[in-house]
């Protein structure tokens, strides 16, 4: 009895000695951590997309003077580093485009190059780029402040809707700044390309204009140009007031969230900027 005792006490303690767990595979940890990465994307997505629709939906009742505040703020403050970085643009590119140009004989047609170069893509895209790094940054760091000082949940205490008083007069003020400092960027970097073009080197001046306004269309150049900067300014200033309002409220997460800021702003500028580009200048 007492051997069958043990026996049975044997098998009992055999039963609850777990078994040894398996160590999860190096292909299983990469799945598992792309997984997570994928949805982690998806969320944001879907947060950025909700967050956008808030905003656009109260954009009626912004005031006047918030939004003009706000345009002061986001375009005059933006407005040296765009109309400096448009010099040297125009500047490099009168002077590698006459050293191309020279080569086959049309340095005249040197302010057609320049032109079209600057309104259908680098006037957009160069100055999405700086309105990113500056204005971007200086929203994203101005919502999370507030975040982290709970400013905008005393404004919900208050019965002040925060998207309404702080995030649409910040929309629509970067809305319209942007595609002016895109004109603005295109008309002095044309300027810095003639100055270098016709003053310095010593091209015609006549025919660096006449061929100019020959070549460069309104509809076709001018205006679509214009639609891409209105399309950039409109995703930098939201993605700049998302990354505001989702950053942790502490000195690191606002650091964080002006950073990713920055990065998602010029990834998402570039991929608009090709696929706009493959849309409207196809046919041309």
């Amino acid at each position: 009895a007492v051997r069958i005792f043990r026996d049975v006490r044997l098998i009992n303690i055999q039963r609850r000695v777990p078994e040894p767990q398996r160590r999860p595979s190096v292909i299983v940890n990469l799945l598992a951590q792309l997984g997570s990465w994928v949805l982690s994307l998806l969320s944001s997505v879907g947060r950025f997309g909700i967050f956008s629709g808030r905003v656009l939906a109260r954009l009626g009742g912004a005031g006047l003077s918030p939004i003009i505040s706000q345009i002061h703020f986001i375009g005059n403050y933006s407005l040296l580093i765009i109309s400096v970085s448009g010099l040297f643009v125009g500047f490099v590119l009168g002077l590698q485009g006459y050293y191309v140009l020279v080569t086959y004989g049309s340095e005249e047609a040197l302010g057609t190059l320049v032109a079209l170069s600057l309104v259908r893509e680098l006037g957009p895209v160069v100055t999405a780029l700086l309105f990113a790094g500056r204005a971007g940054t200086a929203l994203t760091a101005e919502i999370g402040l507030m975040r982290s000082g709970e400013q905008l949940a005393a404004m919900e205490m208050m019965g002040v809707d925060p998207i309404r008083r702080v995030f649409a007069p910040r929309f629509i003020g970067g809305f319209i700044s942007m595609p002016i400092l895109a004109l603005i960027f295109s008309a002095v970097g044309i300027i810095g390309a003639w100055m270098v073009g016709v003053l310095l080197i010593g091209t015609d001046n006549g025919a660096f204009w006449s061929q100019m306004e020959s070549a460069v269309d309104v509809f076709s150049d001018i205006c679509n140009g214009f639609v891409k900067s209105v399309v950039f300014g409109a995703a930098v200033t939201l993605i700049a007031l998302y990354q505001g309002w989702a950053s942790r409220p502490t000195p690191d997460g606002v650091a964080r969230a002006t950073t990713t800021t920055v990065v998602v702003s010029s990834l998402l500028v570039l991929g608009l900027d090709f696929i706009m580009t493959a849309w409207m200048f196809t046919t041309v």
